[in-house]
């Protein structure tokens, strides 16, 4: 493949899934370790959120489970009302699909750091950006 080829498609991989996302805020992360089995990727990952800030919405391929190693994550569903708070030292799961988008905000004073298992279909991303489903907030 030629260098144009390669830059060009590094571009198309990069842009955003949806034209109107919602972009996280506050949000960093960092693989821990990932491996390959069969037809599934496993990532694990810690994420890091700062009060004020949130995943945007999305969803994923795969299924997720998730330790809230320090501070609370509210997590709200697209119907706008559904709304699950995880403190410290629990753990939650998400389905994978595009019939579960959701978001997860800081709305504490001090950061919120997640130990998570992404377990994907190869080579699907960790989410997938979507729209804000009509809710009040981002």
């Amino acid at each position: 493949m030629t260098l144009r080829v390669l830059a060009a498609a590094l571009v198309l991989a990069l842009l955003p899934a949806t034209a109107h996302a919602t972009p996280s805020r506050g949000v960093t992360g960092k693989i821990l370790a990932q491996k390959t089995v069969g037809d599934k990727d496993y990532v694990l990952r810690e994420i890091t959120i700062t009060p004020g800030g949130s995943t945007g919405w999305h969803y994923h391929d795969g299924t997720l489970y998730a330790l809230v190693k320090k501070g609370t994550i509210t997590r709200t569903f697209s119907d706008c009302t559904t709304t699950e708070v995880h403190h410290a030292g629990q753990s939650l799961r998400e389905p994978s699909g595009a019939d579960h988008v959701h978001i997860g905000r800081n709305l504490g004073s001090s950061d919120i750091v997640l130990e998570v298992l992404y377990v994907l279909p190869t080579g699907s991303p960790l989410a997938r950006d979507a729209a804000n489903p009509g809710c009040d907030f981002d």
